[in-house]
């Protein structure tokens, strides 16, 4: 899944995007709000860890035009503002949750995967006949066979995996698992898929479909 930072202080920027790409998550950073906004136009995020005191202007601000967009992507908001007419307003502008700096990392990794959830039934395991994906513990397995990905691999398996028997596009898969600063043109997406096929060894699983992507094939 994808997600937006959105904050400005550098030092805690960068441990968040260490720890989330290490769980799995491509991450795109904005330091500003006019930044943000723009990110928030231009791509399509699963997730936004919001500040509220940000350079060019605030958090709600940024989080109601999110939502006055239609924009359905999740938006945690996370601030040192803590007294409770903050939290209550936030919530009021659209934000799912509101969290309190300082924090602890695990605790903002079960809220961002609390809200993913959302968007697959509320459950933490994925099944698709044999194949099986726990997103809490980051776990594949096939017919009870553990699996060890790559990051990549278990972000285009775990995105296949919400839409069995769907085409999914290269650059679908493109905007949803990489970042911001992968090259369009790549073929990355068709060697990561090449991989995970050979991982899986099972024949057909993920088919190809000609001039339109990849479908992961459903259980008979």
């Amino acid at each position: 899944m994808r997600l937006l930072v959105v904050e400005d202080e550098e030092d805690l920027v960068d441990a968040l995007r260490v720890g989330l790409v290490r769980a799995g998550y491509a991450v795109d950073v904005a330091f500003d709000a006019p930044t943000a906004h723009e990110k928030l136009e231009v791509n399509s995020y699963d997730l936004v860890l919001l500040d509220l005191n940000l350079p060019g202007g605030d958090g709600f601000q940024l989080c109601r035009t999110a939502r006055a967009g239609g924009s359905g992507v999740r938006i945690i908001m996370v601030t040192a503002r803590d007294r409770l007419d903050d939290r209550v307003r936030g919530l009021d502008e659209g934000a799912d949750d509101y969290l309190v700096k300082p924090f602890a990392f695990p605790e903002l990794l079960a809220r961002v995967r609390a809200l993913l959830r959302r968007d697959i039934g509320g459950t933490s395991v994925l099944e698709v006949g044999e194949l099986r994906l726990d997103t809490a513990r980051m776990e594949v397995s096939l017919g009870g066979r553990s699996l060890a990905l790559t990051p990549k691999e278990y972000g285009v398996l775990h995105y296949l995996m919400t839409r069995p028997g769907h085409v999914v596009s290269s650059e679908e898969l493109l905007e949803h698992v990489w970042d911001e600063h992968t090259d369009p043109f790549t073929n990355t997406v068709r060697v990561t898929v090449g991989n995970l096929r050979r991982k899986l060894q099972t024949e057909g699983l993920i088919e190809t479909v000609i001039s339109r992507g990849y479908r992961l094939k459903e259980p008979a």
